[in-house]
């Protein structure tokens, strides 16, 4: 004989109302009221009159909705990854334009003026940073600066006479990561600042405040020894406020501060050979691109010799006695107090 599903009368229902019929699991057909089965199935709610759960674990009635609708989880839906895109380049456009302005820029070489420090297409990046916080270039730093007129004769970067080419040009020039078509802007290692006298006669050597540099940096082929002047003899000459006295390590082959000593000083611009601290766009500390030229371009040893900075060409006895008057009233004050 087959299970039976049996239920029990409900509380407050009239004994032999039959309530609800039950079925048999075998023959499928109703019981007759009063004949034991009770009322309710097995799933009705304690109390009767509550509605009944399928038997068998089928869905709750109260989760079930209209057709065609799915309950909400409370789980907001994906969005698509072709929809995200677009927000994702915004995102990445404007962080490379707040790094290229403010914090770091690409820099490609053109030409074979820093040689061998810089091969042509080595691609370097800038410290635009620490200008900014009043930082100016030292002797030694390869800095990147701009034109400070008539330095590049016209040369710059050429555009392209396809209009597409040329629109992703000036995307990726507005970005950084190309060197503008507007903007000419030279590389070369600082020799002297505000203050500093440089010289160099006949073949050399290259001085700094009559110190004679240690330049393992140049670079002059088919010359040995190696010439700092390169045929190009100068000085002595005295660099002015806010001024820096550039120098391409390729000596032969760079048209720096020695090639426009003639040029007459603006309101903006030194003149002379020199170039404004305010055209430096900022150091170039690292060589980042192609791998195998990978490295950094930190000052050269020679720059820290003895002697070599400006205010420490001050006799060391004449210095001593502009320190006495301060040290009598320093005593003297100490003295008073106790």
């Amino acid at each position: 004989m087959g299970d039976l599903v049996i239920g029990a009368r409900g509380a407050g229902e009239p004994e032999g109302s039959g309530g609800r019929t039950a079925q048999s699991t075998e023959s499928g057909q109703p019981m007759e009221p009063g004949d034991g089965s009770g009322g309710r199935g097995e799933g009705a709610l304690p109390g009767g009159g509550g509605t009944e759960r399928p038997v068998g674990g089928g869905p709750d009635p109260s989760d079930v909705l209209e057709e065609g609708k799915e309950k909400p989880t409370g789980e907001r839906k994906q969005r698509s990854f072709w929809k995200e895109l677009p927000i994702l380049i915004g995102i990445a456009l404007v962080l490379a334009l707040v790094i290229k302005t403010f914090f770091v820029q690409a820099f490609s070489i053109p030409s074979a003026s820093m040689e061998n420090t810089l091969q042509i297409g080595d691609r370097v990046l800038v410290d635009k940073l620490t200008p900014w916080f009043g930082s100016k270039p030292d002797r030694g730093d390869v800095v990147v600066f701009h034109d400070p007129g008539g330095w590049l004769d016209g040369e710059g970067t050429q555009q392209s006479s396809n209009a597409v080419v040329r629109g992703a040009q000036d995307v990726l020039s507005f970005i950084g990561l190309m060197p503008s078509a507007n903007e000419k802007d030279l590389i070369k290692r600082v020799i002297g600042v505000a203050g500093d006298t440089i010289e160099c006669e006949g073949n050399g050597p290259l001085k700094v405040n009559g110190v004679a540099l240690n330049e393992p940096y140049v670079y002059t082929p088919g010359i040995t020894p190696p010439d700092p002047c390169a045929g190009k003899p100068f000085g002595p000459v005295k660099v002015p406020p806010n001024a820096i006295w550039v120098m391409g390590d390729h000596r032969s082959d760079s048209l720096d501060s020695r090639f426009h000593m003639d040029q007459p000083a603006t309101s903006s611009e030194p003149g002379g050979g020199f170039v404004s601290v305010n055209d430096v766009v900022g150091r170039a500390f690292v060589v980042a691109w192609p791998v195998n030229h990978w490295s950094t371009l930190p000052v050269p040893s020679a720059f820290s010799q003895k002697g070599i900075s400006a205010e420490g060409l001050v006799p060391p006895a004449l210095g001593a006695v502009g320190t006495l008057p301060v040290a009598w009233w320093l005593r003297r004050r100490r003295t008073a107090t106790s």
